[in-house]
């Protein structure tokens, strides 16, 4: 989960609802659906991903959706996705401050790419990645204009 949040800038809640059928791997990499469009997975993240897939770790409770598909983090109670809450606790004890995680991951995504790109590769609104692109385009400029209109400071 602390992968998906640092690579993608996805919350918790999201990354909870993913489903075995969002992911897959071609000749040309591993892809997850996690918008309109499959996002490129690093490699090492997708051994993770397949790993997990094999094994849950929740043996019996490991049931099929209506649809016949799995949650990719399945929870204690059958067909239930893992509580986004109590990964978000796991995360934290692990030293994954997932908020300012999340937050920092947003930034980055939207000052490498056009706003609009990251609206659709990561299935968010685009006036939320726009709000984004404008706190991470924030400059000096106001801080350096009211620099300059101080008087120097005495020797």
């Amino acid at each position: 989960m602390g992968a998906l949040v640092l690579l993608y800038a996805l919350p918790l809640s999201r990354i909870s609802e993913l489903t075995t059928t969002q992911f897959r791997r071609t000749p040309d990499g591993a892809f997850l659906a996690l918008g309109r469009h499959p996002v490129l997975v690093p490699p090492r993240l997708a051994l993770l991903i397949e790993e997990q897939m094999e094994d849950p770790g929740t043996g019996y409770f490991r049931r099929q959706l209506d649809d016949g598909t799995h949650y990719l983090l399945p929870g204690q109670a059958p067909g239930r996705a893992r509580n986004p809450l109590g990964a978000g606790a796991l995360l934290r004890s692990h030293g994954l401050p997932v908020l300012i995680a999340r937050n920092t991951a947003m930034i980055e995504a939207v000052t490498d790419l056009p706003p609009i790109i990251v609206a659709d590769l990561f299935g968010l609104h685009p006036s939320t990645a726009n709000r984004w692109a404008g706190y991470a385009n924030d400059s000096w400029t106001h801080y350096l204009a009211a620099r300059d209109n101080q008087p120097p400071a005495p020797p």
